[in-house]
């Protein structure tokens, strides 16, 4: 079985770092993914896809400290749901990315350059997932 995602976006808001109560680090940001494509009109289109991130552990603190709304990332992982219930009361369901590997794509680094980083083992398994605010 195969549980893999690959992402290249912008950030949509700065990383939020929170530490659970048993002390690990977790780090919440969402990343706009756009396509372009010509319609059948032969009008250029272009499409925004938005996607709840979660990175766990060191690389939590990396993306927390290196990244910022805008910056331009690489981010590969695996797509997890939870259900949560809205401020009206309805439960619904959303669609989180684990990730697992980060590469900073932009072209002027703001610190430490564009390497590559990783979480280690994502199949070991998450402790919970934290929920993210109604937006």
């Amino acid at each position: 079985m195969l549980n893999k995602i690959m992402l290249i976006g912008n950030l949509g808001r700065d990383p939020e770092l929170q530490v659970t109560s048993d002390g690990t680090p977790v780090t919440k940001f969402s990343l706009a993914v756009s396509r372009s494509y010509k319609a059948g009109s032969g009008e250029q289109k272009k499409e925004t896809e938005w996607f709840n991130i979660v990175a766990w552990r060191q690389l939590a603190e990396i993306c927390e400290k290196y990244l910022h709304k805008g910056s331009k990332v690489y981010i590969e992982g695996r797509i997890t749901q939870r259900k949560y219930t809205d401020r009206e009361g309805v439960q619904r369901t959303a669609v989180d990315v684990i990730a697992s590997e980060m590469q900073m794509l932009d072209s002027k680094p703001t610190s430490g350059g564009s390497e590559g980083y990783g979480a280690g083992s994502s199949d070991s398994g998450d402790p919970f997932l934290p929920d993210f605010p109604d937006e």
